[in-house]
């Protein structure tokens, strides 16, 4: 509520007469905040709350999955990924099942250029165009496939960034499984082979 201070008294004429005192005028606040309460409260209970933004990784249980519908990976459908330390990335083609002959690993980082998305993307292309020229024993529903699998010194942003390029270049069909000893050994023998040049 507004008061407007009316103590001045009575109008004097003269020369020796002070002029008169304005009005002052005092604003009662206390609705106001009231009202504040009020538009604070509305505002807490309308809101909905942020929610948390993660990638919901759905993994099939063994019992699950039946016999029949599991399908094997293809050799010249897929590309290993091995993530490890200090943000390096190897890579090969194939499922490396021949123990007599190992697969070639290529090292790469997460880089713009000649990174791991510019191997993703040469190895979508060589899968789509061997199954379009109808090469021997390919079928025209391949595609490709990889499979990821970090090592226990890799980083979590290095799994985060790999999942990324992934939806990214449009590769729909991966894995992410734990990492077997006959994959660290080539990546032993990949490090002592690279310090040696």
């Amino acid at each position: 509520m507004a008061e407007i201070d009316t103590s001045g008294g009575g109008k004097k004429k003269g020369p020796g007469v002070k002029k008169a005192k304005k009005l002052s005028t005092r604003i009662d606040l206390t609705p106001m905040v009231d009202l504040g309460f009020l538009l604070i409260t509305f505002f807490i209970f309308t809101t909905t709350m942020s929610k948390p933004k993660t990638m919901e990784i759905m993994m099939p249980t063994e019992d699950s999955v039946k016999k029949e519908d599991q399908t094997k990976a293809k050799d010249y459908c897929t590309m290993t990924i091995l993530l490890s330390k200090e943000h390096r990335v190897y890579y090969y083609t194939g499922l490396a099942d021949d123990p007599l002959a190992p697969p070639t690993l290529e090292v790469t980082y997460f880089q713009n250029k000649n990174g791991i998305r510019d191997a993703l993307i040469a190895h979508k292309k060589k899968v789509y165009e061997e199954r379009l020229n109808g090469m021997p024993g390919h079928k025209a529903d391949d595609e490709p496939v990889i499979i990821i699998k970090p090592d226990y010194n890799s980083q979590y942003e290095d799994m985060v960034n790999i999942l990324d390029e992934m939806q990214i270049n449009g590769l729909n069909t991966y894995a992410m499984i734990d990492i077997t000893d006959v994959d660290k050994g080539f990546i032993t023998a990949t490090e002592a082979a690279n310090a040696g040049n």
